[in-house]
């Protein structure tokens, strides 16, 4: 075969090939429907993404009222005098928190500011200045500041129900995490039933939960509703690295109030008192079946009662006559609170919730308890709490 020859029979090869493959190819990849002209008009956004511009707009004006109301607060501290610590020594932290009135008053977290010799509040303006310490509060881990400003120059916050919380219910964080400044962040309540441990000997209980994120220097800074109003005072989170981990705790608006206002009134908390310890675990299984009691019991399950505080001086009585079940100790004559006042008491929780948020010392509530099967209402004046200042 000639070389021209030869390079003919090449060509119509590849040639038939490429047919070949093109059409295999194109019965793969080949469109079921007709291709649209380069020109023609781009498609409608799926109706459901149409909100997303609204929670937008909600967000935005969230921020926009509500970042002259928070602060960033820088702190510097002695250490103590340990064998960890060069005696002298100081340290820097950051924080947040929000103005509560056009006096002055700031509205942070107790373990921002506790042990501070210096602290200096910045506004959203660029204003810095000085604040003293009004009053600190380690059962709820909060406290109060004080700012020499012009009114002018103040926007206190408005607070919210924190009763009247759901669970789903949208929710904005506004601080300066990692001391990055009035940095927002969004999520929903969680729980509004947590229990956190607080700086005193005490818990605090009807604690928001919250997957928005919160990190170290969101301390103190508000948790907002949508409305832009406060529901709770962003304090805890719960991680392996000090990080957010989509598991943050707020202390409920109602308990932030009530110390706020009794902090810059006579700089410290009464609490009220019944003079009881309960079971951890509240009613169980082990115990409605060593009582034989229906599966649906709830309630604070007491312990010991101080005979002199208020509960003993009622007519509660301590737990006695244990027995164990399957390696389970428990009591089989208890006192089990199941409501005070009209409010269901579901556990512990319920129970010093209810006491911090709406009883005073000297109040008189009655206790409805569960006793060897029967119901009896106790009423009690409680007492004012020990304070560890005292």
């Amino acid at each position: 075969m000639t070389s021209y020859a030869a390079r003919r029979f090449i060509l119509a090869t590849l040639a038939l090939l490429l047919i070949a493959v093109g059409f295999v190819l194109g019965t793969m990849v080949a469109p079921t429907k007709a291709v649209e002209p380069l020109d023609a008009p781009a498609q409608q956004a799926p109706a459901e993404n149409v909100p997303l511009l609204d929670m937008e707009r909600i967000y935005a004006d969230v921020y926009n009222r509500i970042s002259p109301s928070v602060v960033s607060i820088n702190v510097v501290a002695r250490l103590p005098n340990t064998r960890y610590y060069i005696p002298g020594g100081y340290t820097q932290g950051t924080g947040s928190g929000f103005v509560l009135d056009t006096d002055g008053h700031i509205m942070t977290n107790n373990h921002v500011v506790n042990g501070a010799t210096r602290i200096e509040v910045n506004f959203f303006d660029g204003t810095i200045t000085r604040a003293e310490i009004v009053g600190l509060d380690p059962d709820s881990d909060l406290a109060v500041l004080k700012v020499d400003l012009p009114a002018d120059q103040l926007h206190p916050v408005q607070f919210a129900d924190s009763d009247a919380l759901y669970v789903g219910q949208g929710v904005i964080a506004i601080g300066s995490p990692f001391g990055q400044r009035w940095t927002m962040t969004t999520g929903i309540i969680s729980a509004t039933d947590r229990t956190i441990d607080s700086l005193g000997q005490y818990q605090i209980g009807a604690v928001i939960q919250t997957d928005a994120a919160i990190n170290p220097g969101n301390s103190g800074g508000p948790l907002l509703d949508l409305q832009g109003r406060v529901v709770g005072v962003n304090s805890q989170i719960i991680s392996g690295s000090r990080s957010n981990s989509g598991v943050g705790f707020a202390v409920p608006s109602n308990l932030a109030q009530r110390v706020a206002r009794q902090l810059i009134e006579q700089g410290h908390v009464a609490y009220s008192y019944l003079g009881i310890s309960s079971r951890p675990n509240d009613v169980d299984l082990a115990l409605i079946e060593a009582l034989n009691l229906p599966n649906n019991t709830q309630g604070v399950v007491v312990l010991d009662v101080d005979e002199r505080g208020p509960a003993g001086r009622a007519g509660l009585r301590d737990a006695a006559d244990p027995i164990t079940i399957d390696g389970i100790t428990v009591p089989r004559r208890v006192d089990i609170i199941t409501r005070i006042d009209d409010h269901k008491v579901t556990g512990f929780n319920s129970l010093i919730a209810y006491l911090a948020n709406h009883t005073e010392p000297g109040q008189t509530v009655n206790l409805t308890v569960l006793r060897d099967g029967q119901e009896i209402v106790f009423p009690v004046t409680l007492g004012e709490r020990p304070r560890l200042d005292r």
